[in-house]
């Protein structure tokens, strides 16, 4: 008799990732440690100094897979599916867990969890205390701070990839989030299946439920931590999850969470195609100084010319999280409903001006 069809689900989602890392690392041959400019002793986990190339007859190490677990179902299950297909396919698995130091006794919380990863046979295995910042708000700062403790792990460890637990619920939410913000298709795209810096980051369980995880975790007996932010209605997510989604499956009736989901995976591609789109129109709309041509802006769709601007003014020196569409959207007016009007003050202190027929994007 096979596994429980919930863990069954949980595996092959994993496997099919696995796969993938595989066939990437095949494909280029390195690891995150090799892109940040030296090898990795694995067995050490620090960097060493530049060796000859491997000899035809050596065997290259086993990639390594970690898993971010915060203890929850649904990294839980993610950590319990990487530990039983791991090893079928020659491929080492660790586990971090990230302790954000913003509840009391999180300290113990992040010891049980490293527990739980080796009992489960993963290594290495490691709990990273963070301090989280006010930018963004909390909950922003808190996933800043968490994303940068999982790159360092990653380098410091010489891994290849880091699997994170996000659902399809989780996706819903993002969906929804986005559309709250009206910041435009790429918001509504939510979270990709591969993101990150060479492609790090993977998120195996964007097509299954969070019902599915937490199913595994019950039919394998994990025990599963929830935590109380997940329920604080202080936290936008929070209220979204609890009372926002249950009040649109009421008034829409079931299958809102696959519809967004599916929403969001149109949108990626959407997204994808008018970002190339954009990215080899640049270059037509410069003139021989590299400045941008006003008359050669108006003549693309607002779409591509848009993302055009967002990319200049992020290269002058705009912060990408504090631009937002109403900045374009004011930069685009100077190319679109030119009145003669001042120059445009956008976040970073970059400044973006129309002189005699280019629009001007520069620190202020």
């Amino acid at each position: 008799m096979g596994p429980h069809p919930a863990v069954a689900a949980i595996r092959l989602a994993v496997r099919r990732v696995l796969h993938d890392i595989l066939t990437d690392q095949n494909r280029h041959g390195r690891t995150a440690g090799d892109r940040a400019g030296g090898r990795i002793d694995v067995r050490l986990a620090r960097p060493v100094a530049d060796t000859p190339e491997q000899t035809p007859n050596e065997r290259p190490p086993s990639p390594l897979v970690l898993v971010a677990c915060s203890g929850g179902a649904d990294s839980m299950a993610l950590a319990s599916a990487l530990a039983f297909e791991a090893p079928k396919l020659g491929i080492r698995a660790g586990g971090i867990t990230v302790d954000h130091g913003l509840q009391p006794g999180s300290d113990l919380r992040a010891e049980e969890v490293v527990l739980r990863l080796r009992e489960l046979g993963l290594d290495p295995v490691e709990a990273i205390t963070v301090t989280v910042g006010r930018d963004g708000g909390p909950e922003a700062a808190a996933r800043d701070a968490r994303y940068a403790a999982l790159d360092a792990a990653l380098e410091r460890h010489g891994g290849t990839a880091i699997l994170l637990g996000h659902t399809r619920d989780d996706q819903a939410e993002t969906v929804l989030l986005g559309l709250a913000r009206g910041s435009g298709i790429r918001s509504l795209s939510g979270m990709a299946a591969v993101s990150g810096a060479g492609g790090r980051y993977r998120r195996p369980f964007l097509q299954l439920d969070r019902q599915t995880a937490r199913k595994a975790c019950m039919v394998q007996a994990l025990p599963v931590w929830d935590d109380p932010h997940n329920a604080d209605p202080a936290y936008t997510r929070s209220r979204l999850r609890h009372e926002g989604l249950p009040a649109l499956e009421k008034a829409l009736g079931k299958g809102v969470v696959e519809a967004l989901a599916r929403t969001a995976q149109l949108s990626r591609d959407d997204a994808d195609a008018l970002d190339t789109w954009a990215s080899q129109a640049e270059a037509s709309v410069r003139d021989a100084t590299g400045q941008l041509e006003c008359a050669k802006l108006y003549a693309l769709p607002p779409a591509v010319r848009r993302r055009i601007l967002r990319r200049a003014a992020i290269e002058a020196g705009a912060p990408a999280g504090s631009l937002f569409a109403r900045h374009i959207e004011e930069v685009d007016r100077l190319i679109t409903g030119w009145r003669g009007q001042g120059a445009i003050n956008l976040p970073g202190k970059v400044v973006a001006q129309r002189q005699g027929g280019r629009l001007v994007i520069r620190q202020g």
